[in-house]
């Protein structure tokens, strides 16, 4: 929002959310029947081809978010440092209001320009090339540098173009982002090219097609916030060279380079930032970041993919659920697992900073039921392993294992890849003490009982420990889950074996069934003390979240939540190497009891 919204700041359709979509309904409909029922003769192809080419331009859009999210993770080539946050990502959700309006207005101005007398477009005309080339270079380039300059003047920055410079940082989709009145009036100057070859009969719907797509491709790579112009390329043709670290000087000064992608305009009127050269040069020989902390998690279903984040924004922005819309993308997420499949090595998807440590989160490309089959944990274990020496190779200084790749049965809790490599230097943590003291802290003050039921791992033990010295009894269910426990009671009278359900504190694991959650009393507070959280039956009993934390607003560039956690919600596992980097631990594991 503004500071200070002028008329139609605000995009009309906003009060509809996602129904804003219903309005392309009668256009498209419409277009599609006109084009199946008339002649061949009659059809009008350019009027049929809108709504598919909107949708290319979001595909379009999603490609530059994903390829500049992933690349300004891993520090190649990257242009400004500063991170983005949850509050950018929502202000920049509507990004592709501007696609809908593109869209609306093609769909009138070609019923106007048909009812006024014209043709339809052809597929192709070469002439349109030349008169496109011509306004844009001349007309469009010098009218867009005055008209920007124009809106950064205080009357209209504040009531408009605000909304493009609200952060910083940018990201490709930033492109798109602005006020509803910005963006009626930018197109009245992005139309001269069109209007053009309409007046000089040259227009043709590949070469109007094909010019928005060039020019989103460029817009895109403005805010990008990494280089993308090649060095052969940027020393032949400048200053005429539009490059990334030209365009995110703007963002960051405000008061320089205002020209679309024709510099030469800036070098003219004296508002070429000196630095741009110093900026691209430090950039394009940026190399790839080596993070001091790497955080090793995995895709959990064949849809995760899309919370990620370089996946979806909105997605990833919000704990993971299964979202039924995301059944129709079946087609992509098909060659996703296959391209997943066909992945040999860890891959990153977020960087952060804390204080002075980089921090990394890398993924393994298998999924949940790849860790379940007894066939897959040679190659498992071997990414995983693999990550680790890479992590060794680039100096980090903690490696975390997330969610299962730190299982007992399948590598020891990481214990397999120290004895394997006794000489690492990285520290490979598991986070099972920093999650059992979570847990512990999760159990209201006056509890005198607790049910402990779920798979027992080196979790449980630990919580179940620290409860005995506490003199709160632990109540198991299961015969075979007392045995494995009563050990660790030296009291020998605080693990007991019960089949009562009255206890309304439940540390739960892996394996909680929905029928004892239903014999469960009312009010009960299940905290899950496994990776995966429980499937959640009751709604007349609480639900703890797996073991986590929240980061405070020293961790940067936290845009994306992580697996089923709330937002800004850290897993236990993934603050414990944080927390081993920062107090210089030489061990991977802390001992036992576990304080609270």
């Amino acid at each position: 929002m503004a500071p200070n919204p002028g008329i139609l700041s605000e995009w009309p359709w906003r009060p509809l959310g996602n129904f804003k979509y219903l309005l392309l309904a009668p256009f498209v409909v419409h277009s599609t029947y006109s084009f199946m029922t008339k002649g061949k003769e009659e059809r009008d192809l350019f009027e049929f081809l809108i709504f598919p080419f909107m949708l290319w331009r979001v595909l379009h859009n999603q490609m530059w978010i994903s390829v500049s999210r992933y690349i300004i993770a891993k520090g190649t080539k990257r242009i400004v440092d500063r991170g983005i946050n949850f509050e950018l990502v929502d202000f920049e959700s509507n990004w592709d209001d501007e696609i809908m309006l593109n869209g609306i207005a093609f769909y009138v101005l070609n019923k106007m320009m048909l009812y006024f007398g014209g043709s339809p477009f052809p597929l192709w005309r070469k002439g349109g090339v030349i008169v496109t080339i011509l306004l844009h270079l001349g007309p469009l380039e010098f009218t867009h540098y005055w008209w920007h300059r124009l809106m950064h003047l205080p009357y209209f920055y504040t009531r408009y173009h605000y909304h493009h410079h609200a952060f910083i940082a940018s990201e490709s989709n930033n492109a798109s982002v602005t006020s509803f009145l910005e963006v009626a009036s930018f197109y009245m100057i992005f139309g001269i090219p069109l209007l053009g070859m309409v007046l000089t009969g040259t227009g043709s719907i590949i070469v109007i097609y094909g010019y928005i797509t060039l020019f989103e491709f460029l817009n895109g790579a403005g805010h990008c916030n990494f280089e993308v112009t090649p060095k052969w390329l940027f020393s032949k043709f400048r200053p005429f060279m539009f490059t990334s670290s030209f365009h995110a000087l703007h963002h960051t000064q405000f008061w320089t380079n205002y020209s679309l992608f024709l510099p030469f305009y800036d070098y003219i009127y004296g508002t070429y930032d000196k630095s741009s050269d110093i900026i691209y040069e430090t950039s394009v020989k940026r190399p790839e970041e080596s993070p001091d902390v790497a955080h090793l998690t995995h895709l959990t279903t064949a849809d995760s993919i899309y919370h990620l984040q370089f996946g979806f924004l909105t997605l990833a922005a919000e704990p993971q659920s299964s979202k039924w819309h995301l059944k129709v993308l079946w087609p992509l997420t098909c060659l996703s697992v296959i391209f997943i499949r066909m992945c040999g090595r860890a891959f990153i998807s977020e960087r952060n900073t804390f204080k002075k440590l980089k921090l990394q989160s890398w993924v393994v490309p298998r999924y949940n039921k790849q860790y379940f089959a007894q066939k897959q944990r040679g190659d498992i274990n071997k990414l995983i392993e693999d990550a680790i020496l890479e992590a060794d190779k680039k100096g980090a200084k903690a490696m975390s294992l997330g969610l299962m790749n730190q299982q007992e049965d399948l590598n020891r809790n990481g214990e397999l890849y120290i004895q394997r490599h006794p000489q690492l230097k990285v520290k490979v943590v598991d986070g099972s003490s920093l999650a059992a003291a979570v847990v512990l802290n999760s159990i209201p003050a006056e509890t005198k009982q607790v049910v402990l039921r779920g798979k027992l791992d080196k979790v449980a033990d630990a919580i179940a420990s620290a409860l005995c010295q506490k003199g709160i009894q632990v109540v198991t269910l299961r015969e075979d889950e007392f045995e494995k426990l009563k050990h660790i009671d030296k009291s020998e009278s605080n693990v007991v074996l019960s089949h009562a359900f009255d206890q309304t504190v439940w540390p739960v694991g892996n394996g909680l069934t929905e029928k004892e959650q239903m014999k469960a009393s009312k009010g009960t507070i299940f905290i899950p003390f496994s990776q995966f959280p429980p499937k959640e039956v009751r709604k007349d009993c609480y639900y703890h979240t797996t073991p986590s934390m929240m980061a405070p607003k020293s961790f940067q560039n936290l845009h994306s939540c992580e697996n089923w956690l709330p937002r800004r919600a850290i897993s236990a596992s993934r603050v414990a190497g944080i927390v081993h980097a920062l107090e210089g631990w030489n061990h991977g594991f802390l001992p036992l009891p576990i304080p609270t």
